[in-house]
């Protein structure tokens, strides 16, 4: 592809997320198929309509039936496709309530322990696993609780069930035999693992970084720019169109996604986010550039596995949500990951001009 029908892709892209998500949005809202977020600060937010990943479909539908014959780009947008699915599904199984979990506000003069965390006074919190449930009605009694609010917590599948769908998406990329080296290695029978891990990865990241106004599409679409500079300044060509799709994508998806959002994307839209991210990098080959532009979210992973294998203790999980908890508002917050994932890619660009 020369530079104009790269122009092209990118602007059919674009344009086509704009217009299938203003019209997703419309029969979402008519729906009522709405987020309801469990973090307190967020909860301004109920109302807005989710699974606005939907219309990432839509757009990769379109894209596959101009560039068939486009490998590369047909594989790619395959994987997303395939990805979004799953999401779908997960999005679909989240429309039925679990269970409803309490909101209380420690009302003493002092450090109170509701399950794992250490509770200020006046602080609010969500009575969510089962020691903190054990705990909380002694609390009521002695009355230094107050139940405020509660929240509607989604069903969702078991996480073995989800892993095992992350690792038939790694498959299917293996499959295709698209990916046979990469960082300069030959992968032989070890393409599969390594595509696996991935997928996984990748999905889980973009997935967990999902939780503000715009964040990971901002993130995504920022790292997905870079990867076209990257192909552009150090080549091949090939590199660039996939990239092009996932920042049409991110950008289209931004102008009703930033803040303040009038639609979320759900796990439809990060399942694709994340799949098409790590099947580019994969069919691409530039792991160690796509990985670092990568980097805030899955730092965001690791904090969060910290957490949960009980070595640091955040009160609200993942990361951002803990920085919103502490006073940080979501716009700097925002901000903040956007110009870490420039400043990264940035580094990145040098590195690969100066240094190696």
């Amino acid at each position: 592809m020369n530079n104009i029908d790269m122009l092209i892709l990118f602007l059919i892209t674009l344009c086509a997320t704009i217009f299938f998500t203003w019209y997703i949005k419309r029969i979402l809202l008519k729906a009522r198929i709405a987020d309801n977020p469990i973090v307190s600060e967020h909860r301004h937010k109920s109302g807005t309509p989710t699974m606005g990943g939907i219309a990432f479909l839509f757009t990769l539908s379109f894209v596959i039936s101009l560039y068939y014959q486009n490998i590369p780009i047909l594989i790619v947008s395959f994987i997303m496709l395939a990805g979004g699915i799953v999401g779908l599904v997960d999005d679909l199984i989240g429309l039925k309530v679990k269970e409803i979990q309490k909101i209380v506000v420690n009302t003493s003069d002092e450090v109170i322990t509701l399950g794992r965390l250490d509770v200020e006074p006046g602080e609010e919190v969500r009575v969510a696993t089962p020691k903190a449930k054990a705990e909380v009605d002694d609390l009521l009694k002695d009355g230094k609780v107050e139940v405020i609010g509660e929240v509607p917590i989604k069903t969702e599948p078991e996480e073995l069930e989800k892993i095992i769908c992350q690792i038939v998406l790694g498959m299917f990329l293996a499959f295709t035999g698209a990916v046979t080296t990469l960082g300069g290695f030959t992968l032989g029978i070890f393409a599969i693992p390594v595509v696996v891990i991935a997928i996984l990865g990748c999905i889980n990241s973009v997935n967990l970084i999902d939780g503000m106004d715009g964040l990971a599409a901002g993130i995504v679409g920022i790292a997905s720019i870079s990867c076209c500079i990257y192909g552009y300044l150090f080549g091949p060509a090939t590199i660039i169109p996939p990239f092009l799709i996932l920042a049409g994508i991110c950008l289209g998806f931004l102008v009703f996604n930033k803040y303040p959002a009038s639609i979320f994307m759900g796990d439809t839209g990060s399942f694709v986010l994340g799949t098409g991210y790590a099947a580019a990098v994969l069919v691409c080959d530039i792991p160690y550039f796509g990985v670092l532009a990568l980097g805030v979210p899955i730092v965001s992973v690791i904090v969060s596995l910290l957490h949960r294998a009980h070595i640091i203790k955040l009160p609200v999980e993942p990361l951002h949500h803990t920085l919103n908890h502490y006073g940080m508002s979501e716009v700097k917050i925002i901000l903040t990951y956007w110009g870490a994932t420039a400043l990264l890619c940035i580094v990145g660009l040098l590195a690969k001009m100066y240094l190696f």
